[in-house]
């Protein structure tokens, strides 16, 4: 297994890493760079995992607060609107086969209501 490995591995243990480059404060590169020098050596990754390690728990998914947070009228407005902008596009389309199946081309030779 190689270093790059190791370090996505140390990662998915460490899922407090995401928040620090989640805020822009370090970068995947650089968190990668303290992996090759010091490995998963306590003292080098104790500024990131310790402080961090109480707001990793503030942000785990709450489903059911989520659910309760969802505004349902807003929800079926947006629904209606794109039901009504569907049912626009329809009714263009469908008129543009009426005036394509019904228009006949004038004959050559007529010219302005002979």
């Amino acid at each position: 297994m190689n270093t790059k490995d190791k370090f996505k591995d140390f990662v998915r243990q460490n899922p407090v890493l995401l928040k620090h480059v989640k805020d822009g404060n370090m970068t995947w590169q650089k968190f990668y760079e303290i992996y090759d020098i010091y490995g998963e050596d306590e003292n080098a990754w104790k500024e990131y995992l310790t402080v961090a390690a109480p707001a990793a728990a503030a942000t785990s998914f709450d489903f059911m607060g989520f659910i309760k947070s969802l505004d349902l009228d807003s929800i079926q407005n947006g629904v209606n609107s794109v039901q009504r902008v569907l049912g626009l596009l329809q009714d263009i389309s469908s008129n543009k086969k009426e005036n394509t199946e019904t228009r006949r081309p004038r004959p050559l030779y007529k010219h302005f209501e002979d």
